[in-house]
């Protein structure tokens, strides 16, 4: 073809496995298929998508490494009529500091014509690059059909400067940037602001092929795009769904453009996605929910129904002497409005023997924590209510949970918000015993926005109004609220977003207006709490700061604020 004509470009938005060699190279061969057979001359894959990402420390295996090199010259042997470019880790020789190379392999014509390694290797929040690959950068252009295209590989083109703008002075029309891009509310509008700036800036072309699904803690949203040298954007691919999108440039026939999500629905569709492809990914078949009535447990049962079928989830309610009876009707209409499968078990009788058990030790110290106290020592008279009281509820409710899951191969889904985790506001092998936190990176005040829009995306509302109108309540006691214990949850979740989220301290957040007794409260509780959450389970991450990869802070540590 001449270079007047436009070159037909497929992104392969795909979903890989990690570690899963085979099954990544058996799709990413028919994906090949697949735009070969919608006339592209150029197919980009995403980062990493034949080893899959991250991979973490199977990049230290050398085995590895020489399998995922292996898978792909043989899927260079299979490539005919196009050009594509597959993310794999290149071994790297003996001599080098570090096993590997973040590279692009360009498969055309039955081998590997050119290989192009990653420069810029992020290391900071969850990315750990440093550690497993040798930096690259050489610029490498490509011809594609008479069309220069320029090689880059995810952050290489995060700030300007080379490769992208060398090569595109090196005469590249095109910036192929595959990227492993993690998920965070707000970031593909981001992303897509700042390939603007790049196109503007080289006057060329940019196409972003993404990853998309779950990895662990990690969402991958997609959301791959092509910009021209304008900056306007000319196709865009579905957020968290896998997509072949075609597009011509300079741009000819329409291409796709999808619509993106709004903030909360790219929210709930993350927590959906990601628990799904952990689910599926790991081989689970059920899922089990402690479902209390209350917000937090309503928010991931839905989520968990939305990603597996009422099918597969069970929910467990399981009543103490201290549980309202309209917090009990809510689960039970809940369980019933998604038609999931419920298990009664009541705790009365497993509180008694516990109360009995310990009578005698619990007369000879306060349960709480807080020193010695004298407490009656006659092992027929009922302890006094206090926070071990509280605390056995919740890990008699743990142990059932558990139980369950023993029996009949559930994956627990714990039910604990980023507010509890953050301030410590949860029980060690209570509620956070489990297989996966759905909701452990989610502020308290985006649970209620979630559980709103996921009942106005329904008509019969599965939740019922109840449970957002009343006050949060562990109901381990008499009256309980958790307003007892903690500070408003608006008030509590903007003080975190600025510790936890953007690092600020004491008087930074203070001199932001924020009251300063609960400040310093609020400081002490997230960092008294380091402790629980290095015990907790993982879980899906969705802001910039995710406890757990993301924020890792020494458990004994004297530094306050």
């Amino acid at each position: 073809m001449s270079a007047a004509e436009p070159l037909r470009v497929a992104l392969a938005q795909i979903n890989p496995t990690v570690g899963d060699l085979e099954g990544n190279a058996a799709k990413i061969a028919e994906w090949i298929g697949l735009a070969r057979a919608e006339g592209a001359g150029l197919v980009i894959f995403p980062e990493l998508c034949l080893p899959g990402y991250p991979a973490e420390d199977l990049y230290l295996k050398r085995h590895f490494l020489l399998a995922n090199r292996s898978a792909l010259e043989e899927l260079a042997a299979r490539v005919s009529g196009i050009t594509a470019l597959v993310g794999f880790a290149e071994p790297a020789p003996d001599s080098a500091s570090r096993p590997a190379a973040n590279a692009i392999g360009v498969l055309a014509e039955g081998r590997v014509q050119a290989i192009y390694r990653k420069g810029r290797l992020p290391n900071y929040a969850v990315f750990d690059e440093q550690r497993y690959f040798e930096p690259g950068g050489e610029p490498v252009v490509i011809d594609v059909e008479g069309r220069g295209i320029g090689l880059t590989i995810c952050e290489d083109c995060w700030v300007e400067g080379p490769p992208a703008s060398l090569e595109a002075a090196r005469g590249a029309e095109v910036i192929a940037n595959p990227s492993g891009s993690p998920y965070h509310r707000g970031k593909g509008r981001k992303r897509e602001l700042m390939f603007a700036e790049r196109a503007r800036a080289y006057g060329v072309h940019f196409a972003f092929s993404n990853l998309v699904g779950g990895q662990d803690e990690l969402v991958f949203d997609g959301h791959s795009v092509v910009l021209d040298p304008s900056g306007e954007l000319i196709a865009r691919a579905a957020q968290f769904e896998e997509e072949l999108l075609l597009c011509e440039i300079p741009a000819g026939a329409p291409a796709g453009l999808a619509e993106p999500l709004s903030e909360v629905a790219e929210v709930y569709t993350a927590l959906v996605v990601g628990l799904r492809d952990y689910v599926e990914k790991n081989g689970f078949r059920h899922v089990g929910i402690a479902l209390s009535g209350g917000v937090d447990s309503a928010l991931v049962a839905l989520i968990a129904v939305d990603a597996l079928g009422p099918e597969r989830v069970s929910c467990v309610v399981m009543p103490s002497p201290h549980s309202s009876p309209a917090t009990q009707a809510d689960a039970r209409s809940i369980a019933a409005n998604l038609g999931v499968g419920l298990i009664e078990i009541e705790i009365e009788p497993m509180m008694a023997g516990y109360e009995q058990a310990l009578a005698e030790p619990f007369g000879s110290a306060s349960g709480d924590g807080s020193g010695p106290e004298k407490l009656p020592r006659d092992p027929t008279r009922p302890s006094e209510p206090d926070l071990a009281a509280e605390n056995i509820q919740a890990r008699i409710r743990g142990n059932l949970m558990m139980a369950l899951s023993n029996k009949h191969g559930w994956l627990v889904l714990t039910t604990g918000n980023k507010s509890e985790m953050s301030v410590g506001y949860a029980t060690l092998y209570g509620d956070m015993a489990g297989g996966f936190a759905v909701i452990k990176d989610v502020p308290k005040t985006l649970v209620y926005e979630l559980v709103r829009y996921r009942n106005e995306r329904d008509a019969e509302q599965p939740i019922p109004p109840s449970v957002l109108e009343r006050a949060p309540s562990a109901e381990l006691r008499p009256a309980q609220l958790d307003s007892d214990s903690l500070p408003p949850y608006d008030l509590l979740d903007a003080i975190l977003e600025a510790y936890v989220e953007r690092d600020l301290g004491r008087e930074q957040i203070v001199a932001a207006g924020m009251p300063p007794d609960v400040v310093e409260e609020v400081i002490r509780m997230v960092d008294r709490s380091e402790y629980k959450r290095r015990q907790a389970p993982p879980g899906i991450r969705i802001t910039p700061k995710a406890f757990g990869r993301d924020r890792r802070l020494p458990i004994t540590n004297r530094f306050g604020g």
